[in-house]
């Protein structure tokens, strides 16, 4: 699981737990300006994750770290799809972060207000 915060103009990811070991990151700092924007997405789980290059993928337990699909990478840190959230982005060495958070409607619009801001 991750906790999103917003530190001045930057989006902070912090992989908690034992995920830091399968998705092989500790922390993302996203500039708010590279972020476009944030949805609610439990279906995102179903959708091809691509080539795994670091990280962890047991189907139904875990998908975690980075992951090659075509031409872009996506980091991945989910144990419970119903708590994924996607956040996209521009410009950044991720295309999107597909992240479990506690609570993902306030996430969502935490992520909404700070990239309107």
């Amino acid at each position: 699981m991750a906790t999103v915060s917003i530190d001045r103009d930057t989006l902070v990811v912090e992989i908690e737990g034992l995920d830091k070991l399968w998705a092989l990151k500790s922390r993302l700092a996203i500039p708010l300006a590279n972020v476009r924007g944030a949805t609610a997405d439990p279906g995102m789980i179903r959708q091809p994750k691509g080539i795994r290059a670091p990280g962890a993928h047991i189907p139904n337990v875990i998908t975690a770290g980075t992951f090659h699909l075509d031409g872009e990478k996506v980091f991945w840190d989910v144990r419970d799809a119903e708590k994924a959230i996607v956040v996209e982005l521009a410009d950044e060495r991720y295309a999107r972060l597909v992240i479990q958070v506690d609570d993902p409607r306030t996430t969502v619009d935490l992520i909404e207000r700070s990239v309107r801001r």
